[in-house]
């Protein structure tokens, strides 16, 4: 089964990268985010750094920030039906979470900022599902925020 699995490890990585970076300029444009940190995104400061060090694309991973604070957040994740809320990263599906209020609910909000988790982010991993499939869910849930 290992041997199986890593036969096709770079095909299933190149798609993790490809709707990584496709969902991020999406989502950049989106009238209910704020901000989105993804290094394959030319605005992020990182961005020249990660175009010399990550020949094969910028990674499977981005935070989003939801216009309208923590209470958004944790609403938008609760409206997706395709993603799973899950703290993983790297699974197969598109994976999700809110840092402030489950892996950083210990801290208080300043020690949340301090460690670089803003009440209103939510970290995706994205998965290798069809582009079009994530971006649907997202936007459903992004529709029935109230």
């Amino acid at each position: 089964m290992l041997l199986q699995g890593l036969e096709t490890l770079s095909l299933r990585v190149q798609r993790h990268v490809d709707n990584a970076l496709e969902l991020a300029t999406w989502l950049q444009d989106h009238p209910a985010v704020e901000y989105v940190l993804y290094p394959g995104l030319p605005g992020n400061p990182y961005h020249e750094l990660a175009k010399k060090y990550l020949t094969n694309g910028f990674g499977g991973v981005l935070q989003v920030g939801i216009k309208g604070g923590k209470a958004k957040a944790a609403q938008f994740i609760d409206n997706l039906k395709l993603a799973s809320h899950l703290a993983n990263v790297g699974d197969a599906k598109t994976l999700v979470i809110h840092p402030a209020t489950t892996t950083h609910e210990q801290l208080g909000e300043a020690e949340q900022i301090a460690a670089g988790v803003n009440p209103n982010q939510v970290r995706v991993s994205v998965g290798i599902e069809h582009i079009d499939d994530i971006k649907a869910d997202f936007q459903q849930a992004f529709d029935a925020l109230v």
